[in-house]
């Protein structure tokens, strides 16, 4: 499974959101740490979810970094995050 299967998968089964955007922003960085033949270094997430609602942005942040933990371990090099709860 790619990794970015892998991260669409882990949130919705994790986060249940409404609305979920992943970007593999990887070839942006060419030649940047981290990057690597093949991408899947770097990415971004749009989710909306009501798991955040009455939380901060740091706290939604760390949310979805702990979800997806595991994604480091499989070659994640950058996560950018956008984080709200629905109505936002």
């Amino acid at each position: 499974m790619t990794l970015h299967r892998w991260i669409t998968q882990t949130l919705q089964e994790r986060l249940h959101p409404s609305q979920l955007t992943v970007t593999d922003e990887s070839e942006q960085h060419h030649g940047h740490s981290g990057w690597r033949e093949g991408g899947e270094t770097h990415f971004r997430v749009h989710i909306v979810s009501d798991a955040f609602s009455g939380k901060s942005r740091v706290e939604r942040h760390r949310l979805v970094n702990e979800v997806l933990k595991d994604a480091f371990d499989r070659g994640l090099h950058a996560l950018a995050v956008q984080a709200k709860a629905p109505g936002e």
